[in-house]
């Protein structure tokens, strides 16, 4: 372990000293890229997304895959060594690293298979960021299960379905990723295409320090400001306003599905639910005799329901990557407590 992270820390020390202003002054792309790469997520040792694992032996196989370059490149067969499967312990300490996206196995278009199942042909060298941004669960994992089960009454097998973090791939995807749970008998966006110019991550996003390259955006919007942005000109939220961003409505439907979700709770659960920024999410709530433990009475619509939001709101960008879908999983989330307990919400118009 602590050679892992003297090796981790050894490599930064190196970029810094790359990326330190005597080469500044040369305006080397390579110092640039250094640079950017040091400033990011990706390459921050002591984010939590590599320092979870601490202490222990080796990241479980099925985290290994994204919370280390070794891991991911083990997954990927770039070290040789079978694809699809992470094959040797891999200790914690290490970061998104330059191979792990640089090397001859994802410089070329791969498949990526989502959790539901659904096989994507990736273009370009999209299946490196979709491998870790598709999400840990899928709408048919929800449905398979809640299936069979009566949809107001609490089931002690029901537990919450975590879809993970930023889940931008399978946002984006929409239907044909699965990523959301989808209400039978309903038609939902498939993937979110854009311009035919911007056709990958990183044509929104720089690669190295993962901001997003504004510019790209006001050439066509005319703002910098992202969540100002909109091109469809239904009302979504019902608040009779179409003159904000996309962005707004997803807030606001995503704020109205987490009161649904708490008024369904007392109203035909019985037992308050809250909702809680960090694990486990969904909790006891506060007036509750097991205040701030984890929740355990479930029901297979309050279920859906819950995956949905999180779904959604675990993606900040889902108003870039597919506003239509995340918006037809709010209102039918919403719908759906709706009318379990006899009440309209005010929600607007669900984009088709």
């Amino acid at each position: 372990m602590a050679k892992r992270n003297w090796k981790v820390g050894f490599l930064v020390a190196i970029l810094i000293g790359l990326a330190g202003p005597a080469m500044a002054q040369q305006s080397s792309p390579q110092v640039s890229i250094v640079q950017k790469w040091l400033g990011s997520g990706h390459a921050n040792p002591e984010s939590p997304s590599f320092t979870h694992w601490s202490g222990q032996d080796a990241i479980p196989a099925n985290c290994a895959m994204c919370h280390s370059g070794e891991g991911f490149r083990d997954f990927w067969g770039v070290d040789g060594s079978t694809v699809g499967v992470i094959d040797h312990p891999i200790v914690p300490g290490g970061v998104v690293d330059c191979e792990t996206c640089h090397n001859d196995v994802m410089a070329t278009p791969q498949p990526v298979t989502f959790p539901s199942g659904i096989t994507i042909n990736a273009e370009g060298t999209v299946a490196t960021c979709m491998t870790c941004h598709q999400g840990r669960q899928s709408g048919p994992a929800v449905a398979a299960a809640t299936a069979g089960m009566v949809a107001d009454a609490v089931n002690a097998d029901l537990r919450f379905i975590n879809p993970h973090y930023a889940p931008a791939a399978a946002m984006q995807m929409g239907s044909a990723g699965g990523g959301g749970y989808q209400y039978p008998g309903l038609s939902y966006m498939t993937r979110f295409t854009h311009v035919r110019s911007i056709t990958q991550c990183i044509d929104c996003h720089d690669p190295h320090s993962l901001e997003i390259e504004v510019q790209s955006c006001v050439r066509c919007h005319g703002t910098e400001d992202l969540r100002a942005i909109r091109t469809s000109m239904g009302d979504y939220d019902g608040d009779g306003h179409t003159d904000s961003g996309i962005y707004a409505d997803i807030s606001s439907l995503s704020k109205t599905l987490r009161e649904a979700i708490g008024t369904y709770s007392v109203n035909i659960v019985q037992t308050e639910i809250a909702y809680v920024d960090r694990f486990p999410y969904f909790v006891h709530a506060e007036n509750t005799e097991d205040a701030g433990t984890v929740y355990t009475s479930w029901t297979p619509r309050l279920l859906r329901a819950a995956y949905n939001y999180k779904f959604v709101t675990s993606d900040p960008g889902a108003y870039a990557h597919n506003p239509h879908y995340a918006i037809q999983l709010l209102h039918d989330s919403i719908a759906d407590l709706g009318g379990a307990m006899g009440h309209h919400y005010p929600i607007g118009e669900r984009p088709h």
